[in-house]
């Protein structure tokens, strides 16, 4: 497994890539089991009222969150690059500028 990890403005936002011979997580809504590299994180959003309150940069912002959207990849290369993508876009959603973010990826340690 790869750990995705986003950080800016105070907060953290970390997903799996479960490569190749890995099980992924099987839910409603998984892409096909055999795709070689899946991406499993969290979508959120950010709400006027409800929702989780979340420190952004000093302010309270509060979030909503979605299901997850699992989606497989032929290469590690575009699940990668896909991880990235989706980590920035998630928090442009909480008003934080997609170009501050830091992306890590490292590979998980066994459990």
């Amino acid at each position: 497994m790869l750990l995705v990890r986003g950080s800016a403005a105070g907060t953290d936002l970390t997903g799996t890539i479960y490569e190749r011979g890995e099980e992924a997580p099987q839910f409603r809504g998984a892409p096909d089991e055999d795709a070689p590299y899946v991406w499993v994180c969290d979508e959120f959003y950010a709400v006027e009222s409800g929702g989780t309150a979340q420190q952004v940069d000093g302010e309270t912002v509060n979030v909503a969150f979605e299901s997850p959207m699992p989606r497989g990849f032929e290469t590690k290369e575009q699940a990668v690059a896909a991880a990235e993508e989706h980590v920035r876009t998630q928090f442009a959603r909480i008003g934080v500028d997609p170009a501050d973010v830091e992306v890590t990826t490292t590979k998980a340690e066994p459990a």
